[in-house]
């Protein structure tokens, strides 16, 4: 019965041509019947534990409340703002793209998202403003992956339930280094554009897009403020997100029909049904190997090789750009992150500073060629071959990767708001 339950997974998996979650599914059914003498059934009381937790939720709910914003108007008239506040600045526009990023971050937590969201208005206003092709897509690119890293995020979410680390001290931690990474990515901005002809502060713009605007900025500091002032959870913030941005796209903005909504809801579910059983599996896994005490002999192994704080974030750090590169983010992090945190523990990082390196690192992957995902993503946004994408985020890159030195080298960025 077992062999036929495992050969009907294998067949499943591969006609929906998961490779991902047929590798793990096989692993996790190989390790618990073959390697650990477990039982098939335990890996099902597993899953279903780990499928069993509130906070998953919020993953959904943070997911259709950003798309809802993407599909409506909400998007539009934040970058309206920010555009109108940004007039007199060197290369005043591409600053409010990046800007335009890390205030959409701070609703949608998802880089997919904000970089989709932003670059469909964005992306035409800075080619029409004679801003440099290459660069306008990098640009886009980069701030895109602010996503994840300005909270609320999901990657986050899913890190802290795969290592048990607090979500609030999490998303209180990637405050300061996301915006580090958007004023260095905003320095280059206006280095890049500085001769660039500006315009004056439009009084009557700003106060018309202030007001038009002011629903849509009101939604981030009403998500933040309450989890960190500790009215509601991350859950429950999730589904403010979303019955605001439902109620104020519909009722108030009229750009959300009852068709789109269900055309959101239905992308939603697919990218869940990917999602979900991944950390399912993963969290089955992770339970056996720690029965078998897996971490604790990849631990005195790598100390048998590595033997220093700063040896073992570089390799670490080589390894997530490089899996950042080739799995999804959520894939990389469900996998890995109870793999390495506990080594990170026993090299005194601490686990909230290692949680932002790790989501800082595969978004760097995430636009890193050969196999970056993003950039497969911005071929269909920006309507460009793979090279030219390519070429275009390689500034972009090594400014991130200046900032993810930063980050590793003061944990007191994260952990003075996150410790």
């Amino acid at each position: 019965m077992t062999t036929l339950i495992l050969v009907a997974l294998v067949v499943i998996l591969l006609l929906l041509r998961q490779s991902i979650l047929l590798v793990l599914a096989v692993g996790t059914a190989y390790t618990h019947l073959f390697l650990s003498n477990s039982k098939i059934v335990f890996m099902m009381q597993d899953v279903w534990a780990a499928i069993d937790k509130e906070i998953l939720l919020a993953v959904p709910m943070f997911i259709l409340a950003g798309a809802v914003m993407t599909r409506g108007s909400i998007a539009a008239r934040l970058i309206r703002l920010v555009s109108a506040l940004t007039a007199p600045i060197p290369g005043g526009l591409g600053v409010a793209a990046i800007l335009s990023c890390t205030v959409f971050a701070a609703i949608s937590g998802s880089s997919i998202v904000t970089m989709l969201a932003i670059s469909t208005i964005m992306y035409p206003a800075l080619l029409a403003a004679g801003y440099d092709r290459r660069f306008s897509i990098g640009m886009l690119c980069a701030g895109g992956t602010l996503g994840i890293i300005i909270p609320p995020s999901i990657p986050m979410i899913l890190y802290g339930i795969m290592t048990e680390v607090s979500i609030t001290r999490l998303f209180l931690a990637g405050i300061l280094p996301g915006l580090l990474l958007a004023s260095m990515l905003s320095a280059y901005a206006i280095g890049m554009n500085y001769n660039r002809e500006r315009s004056r502060w439009n009084v009557h713009e700003i106060l018309a897009s202030a007001k038009e605007g002011l629903l849509a900025l009101f939604l981030p500091v009403l998500l933040l403020g309450g989890i960190y002032s500790g009215h509601f959870t991350p859950t429950e913030s999730a589904a403010i997100a979303l019955i605001y941005a439902l109620l104020v796209e519909s009722l108030v903005y009229r750009e959300l029909s009852l068709r789109d909504f269900h055309a959101i809801v239905a992308e939603t579910a697919a990218l869940l049904g990917m999602l979900l059983p991944l950390l399912a599996l993963a969290t089955s896994l992770n339970v056996i190997m720690d029965y078998e005490r897996v971490p604790q002999a990849l631990v005195a192994l790598m100390q048998g090789f590595i033997d220093s704080r700063f040896t073992f974030l570089l390799a670490s750090n080589i390894l997530l750009i490089v899996a950042g590169c080739f799995m999804e983010v959520g894939s990389a992090i469900v996998i890995l992150g109870p793999l390495l945190a506990p080594i990170a523990a026993s090299y005194g990082v601490d686990p909230v500073h290692f949680g932002i390196i790790m989501t800082v690192n595969l978004e760097i992957g995430y636009i890193t060629p050969p196999v970056g995902l993003n950039l497969f993503v911005a071929m269909v946004a920006f309507k460009e071959s793979f090279g030219a994408i390519c070429r275009a985020v390689v500034p972009f890159i090594l400014i991130m990767l200046a900032g993810l030195v930063v980050i590793c080298a003061f944990p007191g960025l994260s952990l003075w708001l996150g410790g």
